[in-house]
């Protein structure tokens, strides 16, 4: 069993990282023009096989409906982004990716695979691997929980 202090070193540097990770994401994505709440929606969003749901871009997200719609709001008069009503439920739109978004995308990917290049360098593969299945290990246990 591993000591609370262990557990809690542990929480910390996590939420240390992630911050700091993207924090020098975001500086170095500065130039595009995009808060990082847009980018991350347009990474969403290209990975999507089909177009998606508003709903459906908000789980993958990890956001609320109405932060969500004020993103699209200003991803779409950037061109960067259209919504397409369903019809079969007006309610619904479909979130389609405009072409301008396409190289603002291949940005965003070039940069972020630099910076994953550079942060994962020196590190032993075995312990990536343990890394990984700890990490899945907890999220499993925060998804129980919900």
């Amino acid at each position: 069993m591993l000591p609370q202090i262990e557990k809690h070193r542990f929480a910390m540097q996590l939420s240390q990282l992630s911050r700091a990770w993207r924090a020098e994401l975001d500086r170095r994505l500065v130039g595009l023009g995009l808060s990082q709440a847009r980018w991350l929606v347009l990474l969403h969003l290209s990975r999507f096989a089909a177009p998606p749901t508003q709903r459906e871009l908000a789980q993958s997200v990890g956001v609320e409906g109405p932060t969500l719609a004020r993103l699209l709001d200003s991803l779409e008069a950037q061109e960067l982004v259209s919504r397409l009503a369903v019809e079969e439920d007006r309610r619904a739109k479909k979130i389609i990716l405009q072409p301008k978004a396409k190289p603002l995308i291949d940005r965003i990917e070039t940069i972020s695979t630099q910076l994953r290049e550079e942060l994962f360098s020196g590190i032993d593969p075995d312990d990536l691997d343990c890394c990984l299945r700890v990490h899945a290990q907890i999220l499993a246990n925060l998804l129980r929980r919900q």
